[in-house]
Order: structure tokens, then C-alpha cells, then sequence
């Protein structure tokens, strides 16, 4: 028996994923993990020593990353370059990328070397660089899409060591939580899941991916979101 474990499981769709799973009952445990229980991702010791208590058994098969920041009460996203902020950009990246990436550090040499052991991280289409028209969302757009590099450096390294090891990033699409609330006005129709409905959505892309499809970015509807 294995173990799926779900980093940011205190937010809306981190939550979501851990009913989900928890109710697929597939794993014999599901952590939830989160700044409630001293799991900082811009703090690398929280990482390792969630890592150690993870490690104690079963092995994860699954590691989902479900956290990201987009805006607080003081910033959000740039329209334009006059609204750069250096410590707001390194603040991005560090809950949007190098805390993912640490993440994997830390949890993927936990892996069984049997099945298809799968990592994922919440990216966003917003960023890709080739589907990139609008521009603006400068901080998170990087974010994203240092994201989606870092992800595919993982999913490369990985597969040297276990060449059915799954990497991926998934956009979720427009999910009712905080991180979208002021933006939920210009959804179309049909387009704000509900964060339960979104978990499934996440789940059937994974469960539909091969060793093949590592080190891609995913959408929640299956189409793959060039980077």
C-alpha cells in the first residue's frame, strides 16, 4: 500500500483533491499538508522534515502541490511595468516555483521505483510564453512559467532514475476560491468551477497520463498547454 500526499490541502482546491482521494480510498494514507501544520514553502527545513514524517510510510505514489499566490491585501497582479516591485516579485517566485521545486527535492527520492509515481504542481495557463497575447500578470505569468521549466528539468532528471516516474503541471482552469475572487467577474459562463468539481477534473487528467506525457502542463480538461 502506498500514500498520496497533497501540500497546500488547507486551500479550496488542495482540500477538494484530499476529499477526493481520500474518498477513492486507492492510498492506504493521504497527508494533508499545509502552513497549519508547519509546512512552509519558503521554508526549506518545514519541507524536509514534512518529507521525514512522510517518509516514515508508505511510500507517496502521488505528490500534489496545490498551493499558489496571485494577489494579498497589499498587491496584485501588475498591469504594467511601472507596478514592478522587486520584493513582491521575489515573493511570487518563491511560493510559485522554487517552493514546488523544493518540494520535489525533497519528496520525489521517496518514490517507489514501481508503477507510475506522479508528481504535480498547479501551474496556470496564463503561463505559457506562446499563449501569452495580453501580457501584464507580470509577476505571476514568470512565476508560472519558471514553473513549468523547473517542472521539466524535474520530470528529465527523474526519468533517469525511474523511467516511469510522471512530472507534470496542471491548470485547473478558473476555480471559485480566494486566489480568483477578483477576477471571477470576466468568467464566462459555465467556466468558475466549484473547487470539488475541479479536484475530479485534476484527478481525470492524472489518471489519464503516461510516463510519455512527463514534463508537460496539462489542462483540466486534458489539452496540453504549450509552454
Amino acid at each position: 500500500m502506498q500514500s498520496a500526499v497533497i501540500i497546500g490541502a488547507s486551500g479550496g482546491i488542495g482540500g477538494a483533491l484530499a476529499d477526493a482521494i481520500e474518498e477513492e480510498a486507492r492510498f492506504k494514507r493521504v497527508w494533508r499538508l499545509s502552513r497549519r501544520d508547519g509546512l512552509d514553502l519558503t521554508d526549506e527545513a518545514s519541507i524536509a522534515d514534512a518529507a521525514a514524517r512522510v517518509g516514515a510510510g508508505p511510500p507517496p505514489a502521488l505528490v500534489m502541490v496545490a498551493t499558489g499566490i496571485l494577489h494579498d491585501a497589499e498587491h496584485g497582479p501588475e498591469k504594467a511595468l511601472k507596478d514592478l516591485d522587486a520584493d513582491w516579485l521575489a515573493r511570487v517566485h518563491a511560493i510559485n516555483a522554487i517552493g514546488p521545486a523544493l518540494v520535489a527535492k525533497h519528496f520525489l527520492p521517496l518514490f517507489p521505483r514501481t508503477g507510475t509515481p506522479t508528481f504535480a504542481a498547479l501551474s496556470a495557463r496564463v503561463g505559457s510564453i506562446g499563449d501569452n497575447t495580453l501580457g501584464g500578470w507580470h509577476g505571476y505569468r514568470a512565476s508560472k512559467a519558471a514553473l513549468n521549466m523547473l517542472l521539466r528539468n524535474i520530470a528529465i532528471e527523474a526519468r533517469r532514475k525511474y523511467d516511469r516516474t510522471i512530472v507534470v503541471g496542471l491548470h485547473p482552469g478558473t476555480v471559485d476560491t480566494g486566489l480568483s475572487k477578483p477576477f471571477q467577474g470576466n468568467v464566462a459562463p459555465g467556466k468558475l468551477f466549484a473547487p470539488d468539481r475541479a479536484a475530479l477534473q485534476l484527478l481525470d487528467v492524472l489518471d489519464g497520463l503516461k510516463p510519455h506525457d512527463s514534463g508537460k502542463v496539462f489542462a483540466w480538461d486534458g489539452a496540453e498547454i504549450p509552454f
